[in-house]
Formats: structure tokens, C-alpha cells, sequence
């Protein structure tokens, strides 16, 4: 097996992945792993905007956007590290800025800000309706700019852990079947959620929660996996994303009756409310009877925008509309249904990025820092990528300082080489089926609206699951670019990943945010304003639970 050694190895090329890289490469060798190009990290797909407050034309300030954000996750983010995110993503927006993004702005030259979901100000900066994709460009060209070093298409297997401190990785070389070791002195985890766990989903295909499922099989602490965000607007079939842009520019949710039924449940916000209530708001809809022709979506009428500020303000939107679902949004409505959006939970972190794993960092969507607590405000994820991506890197070269390049653990080598051999036994199962039903009974039963009976019909299906996955074999043999090992291989993180998602929602016997339980339609503070924290302990995950951290914004009711 070879060895490859760097001082510090960021896993995960989306925007935190860079971030981090970008601040570590200025001091040390850095080189970043991903399964694909950095260009095509699920980052590129963010399309509505990055949340700052810059108070443009309004009386906007970080603590406003504060009190949005701890209200918006239903008062489970920590606050201390919501507050370190609105003070510095308006830095962050204008570094990127001078790297040479592109985003809209005003005639007079500051930045354009729209209207997003749970916000009491236009506060979305943005870059038409693909913000995502502009800033993953603007900062590929900055660390490629510091020549760090980039493995692109490997996939990591796995994390090296040697007396309770991450000493590297091992990972597969896509293109020639090769596996690795990385040899490192610390480790940033960047990778991602892991919404292919769920049948409907807008996330990629490369977002199977690998990261998070490598640290907690390490021994990391895991938290608040139950809070899986369902985004109200996806393309009916496709399940592609309709970015809450939409609704920001003044789109109208309609039911089967032509109703805007979003007064019934927000009357203030309506549209505008954040999406969990817009979610529950549309399955409801569904529940009863009233999606369109009876079926299992609603309509998105953008046609009051008019075709010239809908081809200004929304043309990936106009595009990917006519292309999948061959429908002129100027002249007709879209057909959208709810679809799995954010993984809120993940990895567990403190305010600078540090696992309970010394050397073992995390960024992004696979960490939980808990700035989105039980639901994230639409625009607050880009601004969190670029926030504590910059902190966990910052945090990783203070790290180093004082390690030396750790050894090689020979027997550890061999142990993974053997696990990813075994992989091409004859087995008697078949990945993609198990697969297919894995994500198929998240939705049904872990989805929007949650019980005790189908959580446990969930997690009896998952055990059953796992029993298929470890007869289950690759069956081809081919070592090059062999799709069918690499999903084998996420199939095993997947089910870690929903596994702990259904064992946090059967623990959390309440509604906040995202979760709902149908059997406690409740937000109980007395007894759950706690994180869930799962750690692996004799191959089974074992519970605990962490007070949320309240600083400035007593918890009250939620009405918008």
C-alpha cells in the first residue's frame, strides 16, 4: 500500500473544504481528498443566496440575524456559536468578494439582498440563483492559485486513530483501484450530509454522510441526527432543488383548489416562513387531499414575476424547470413536492472546529458546531461553510505546531486492505436493492412526520438491512473506476448514517423544527432543550445528551 504524507489533509472539496485548505496552505502542506472534482462538490448547487447582515437599505446587524437564526432552529443552536457566525460572515463575504465573486448588487454599487425564509430583513446575498456554484469557482481558483495539492476521485474508506488522536486516513484511488495511506498530522473532515439516505432528496449522489459515519466508527461523538431538514420545494420526479429564491422574489404556493394555503399556517410569513413550517404546511395539503389532481405535490406560481425579472433574478430556476418538467414558468406553474435537504446534525464540534478526537477536525455540512439547531434558515448554510471552515482550518495549523509526522501502523494497514479485499467475495445480496430499500423506508417512516411505531418498523428494517449488507458482495471485479465497490463502500456509511438518524428521532420524544413527532406534537423545553450526542461503544451507538448552550435569546413560542 503506499504511503502519502502531508501535514494536513482536508477530505471533502466543497466550500468548507476549501475554506479550510485556503487558511492551512498559507503554512503547511496541505492536499484535499474528494470522491470527485472539487467543481462538482454538492456545494455547486446552492442556488438562493449567502445570509449576511450587512443592513443594505435596512437596520440590519449581526444580532438581528442572531436572534433570526436561534428562533429559526427553534432554540436548539448553541448561541455562543451562532453569535461567532453573524459577526464574521460579512468579513467572509467581502474576502470572497475580492477574490472576484460575482454577486448581484444594488445601481449603487453595495450588495443585492433578498428576502429569505424566517428573516426579519432582506439579508440573502446572492449570485442570481446560483450562488453556490459562483463561490465554489471563485475559491477553486484560490487554492489552486496556493498550489495545494489536490486528490481528486479517491474515496476514503476510513480515518487512522492511534491513543485517542487522528493520524490520517486510508482511501481508494478511483481511478486505478489502489488504496492509500495518508499519513498526516491532523485531519479536517469536509464532506458533506448525507441525504441519499432518504428516497427523495436534493443533495448529489456523492452525499451518502461518509465523513460522518468514518468518525463516528473512529470514535468521534455524533449529535442531533434526528434533525433532518425536508426543503418544501423540489421539481416533482426529479426531486431537483426550487431554491427558496423563488418564494424570496415573490413566488405563491397553491394547493389543488388554487388556494394560498400558506395563510392558513403562517399568516405573517407566509411563503416566507422557514421551511419546516412550509414543509409540514405542503405534506399537510398532500395528507388531506388537496395536492394538485389529488396527487402528492402543490403548485409554485412565479408567473406574477414576469419573464424578464424571472431570466434576471432566477434563470437557473427558468432553465431547470423547462428542462425536467417541460414547464414555461412565465406562462405556467411548477409542480413541487417536499424532498430531504440538510443533514443538521453530524459530526459533534466545539466553536473552533475540534472533535472529541484529538486532531480530528470538521467543517461544514458534516459537523454539528450547532449553528442551525433543529432547522437551518435558508442562505445560513453558505455563510456557515465559509465561516468555520476558516476557523477549523485556523484551528488545524495551531494544532501541528507542536506534532511531529506520526508513524505507520502496520497493522492497521493491513486490517483495511483486508476489510476492502472481502468486499469482492462471492456474495448473495445485491448492493443497489438494499440500498434502494434503505432509502425507501427513511422516507416512509423517518420522514416529515414521525411515531414510535414506524420509527421501530424503521430501525427493524435497518437491522435487517445491515444482516443483507454483510453477505452482500461486489461482483465486479474490475479494479478501475469500479462504481459498483465505491457504492458498496457508501452503502456501509449510508446505513451507519440511518441508523442514527431513526435512533435520535425515537429518542427525542417531542416536535422541534424539523422533527415531528405526530405522537408528541409538543416542544417540550423542559425536558428536551439537550442535544443528542451518540458515540459508538461495542459496535452499538450509545446515547447521551448535552444542554443547549443559551447566551442572549431566552427560548419563546415560534410563530411567524
Amino acid at each position: 500500500m503506499e504511503i502519502i504524507t502531508h501535514d494536513i489533509i482536508v477530505i471533502g472539496a466543497g466550500l468548507a473544504g476549501q475554506m479550510a485548505a485556503l487558511e492551512t496552505s498559507q503554512s503547511s502542506d496541505t492536499a484535499i481528498i474528494s470522491k470527485v472534482h472539487p467543481l462538482r462538490s454538492h456545494s455547486g448547487a446552492a442556488q438562493g443566496g449567502i445570509n449576511a447582515p450587512f443592513g443594505n437599505a435596512t437596520p440590519d446587524d449581526w444580532e438581528k440575524h442572531a436572534f433570526d437564526t436561534v428562533k429559526g432552529s427553534d432554540y436548539l443552536a448553541d448561541q455562543d456559536a451562532v453569535e461567532i457566525l453573524c459577526k464574521n460572515i460579512t468579513s467572509r463575504i467581502v474576502e470572497t468578494d475580492s477574490f472576484g465573486a460575482i454577486f448581484d448588487r444594488m445601481p449603487d454599487g453595495r450588495l443585492a439582498q433578498r428576502p429569505f425564509g424566517g428573516g426579519s430583513f432582506p439579508r440573502t446575498c446572492y449570485a442570481g440563483d446560483a450562488t453556490g456554484h459562483e463561490i465554489l469557482n471563485t475559491l477553486y481558483e484560490q487554492f489552486i492559485k496556493n498550489n495545494v495539492k489536490v486528490y481528486e476521485e479517491w474515496l476514503l474508506t476510513s480515518l487512522i486513530v492511534e491513543d485517542n488522536a487522528c493520524i490520517g486516513a486510508f482511501a481508494i484511488n478511483l481511478k486505478n483501484g489502489e488504496a492509500a495511506y495518508f499519513r498526516s498530522k491532523a485531519v479536517i473532515v469536509a464532506t458533506g450530509g448525507c441525504g441519499r439516505v432518504f428516497e427523495r432528496t436534493t443533495n448529489s449522489h456523492q452525499s451518502t454522510g461518509d465523513g460522518i459515519s468514518m468518525a463516528y466508527r473512529a470514535g468521534a461523538q455524533v449529535c442531533d441526527m434526528e434533525f433532518v431538514q425536508f426543503h418544501p420545494t423540489t421539481l416533482v420526479g426529479t426531486n431537483i432543488l426550487i431554491s427558496e429564491a423563488a418564494r424570496g422574489e415573490g413566488g405563491l404556493l397553491l394547493n389543488g383548489d388554487n388556494e394560498r394555503f400558506m395563510e392558513k399556517y403562517a399568516p405573517a410569513a407566509k411563503e416566507l416562513a422557514p421551511r419546516d413550517i412550509v414543509v409540514r404546511s405542503i405534506q399537510t395539503e398532500v395528507n388531506e387531499g388537496r395536492g394538485i389532481g389529488g396527487g402528492e405535490f402543490v403548485s409554485l406560481d412565479l408567473k406574477g414575476l414576469g419573464r424578464e425579472r424571472l431570466l434576471e433574478k432566477l434563470p437557473q430556476i427558468y432553465k431547470l424547470a423547462k428542462d425536467f418538467a417541460n414547464v414555461d414558468v412565465a406562462e405556467a406553474c411548477i409542480p413541487v413536492q417536499p424532498a430531504q435537504h440538510y443533514t443538521m446534525g453530524g459530526i459533534r464540534t466545539n466553536n473552533r472546529g475540534e472533535s472529541s478526537i484529538k486532531g480530528l477536525f470538521a467543517c461544514g455540512e458534516c459537523a454539528c458546531v450547532s449553528v442551525h439547531g433543529a432547522n437551518r434558515l435558508g442562505g445560513n448554510s453558505l455563510a456557515e461553510t465559509l465561516v468555520f471552515g476558516k476557523i477549523a482550518g485556523a484551528k488545524a495549523l495551531e494544532y501541528i505546531r507542536k506534532k511531529g509526522t506520526p508513524g505507520i501502523l502496520k497493522e492497521a494497514v493491513g486490517k483495511e486492505e483486508n476489510r476492502i479485499n472481502h468486499l469482492f467475495r462471492s456474495g448473495d445480496g445485491s448492493i443497489a436493492e438494499i440500498r434502494k430499500e434503505l432509502q425507501k423506508v427513511m422516507w416512509e417512516k423517518v420522514g416529515v412526520f414521525r411515531n414510535e411505531k414506524d420509527i421501530l418498523g424503521a430501525l427493524k428494517t435497518l437491522r435487517t438491512l445491515e444482516e443483507s449488507y454483510a453477505r452482500a458482495g461486489v461482483k465486479d471485479g474490475s479494479r478501475i473506476f469500479n462504481t459498483e465497490m465505491m457504492q458498496a463502500i457508501e452503502l456501509g456509511f449510508m446505513l451507519d448514517n440511518a441508523e442514527l438518524i431513526a435512533k435520535g428521532a425515537l429518542q427525542r420524544r417531542e416536535s422541534r423544527g424539523s422533527h415531528f413527532r405526530t405522537d408528541f406534537p409538543d416542544r417540550d423545553d423542559n425536558n428536551w432543550l439537550v442535544h443528542t450526542i451518540f458515540i459508538l461503544k461495542d459496535g452499538k451507538p450509545h446515547p447521551s445528551f448535552e444542554p443547549v448552550r443559551i447566551t442572549l435569546f431566552k427560548p419563546e413560542a415560534r410563530k411567524y
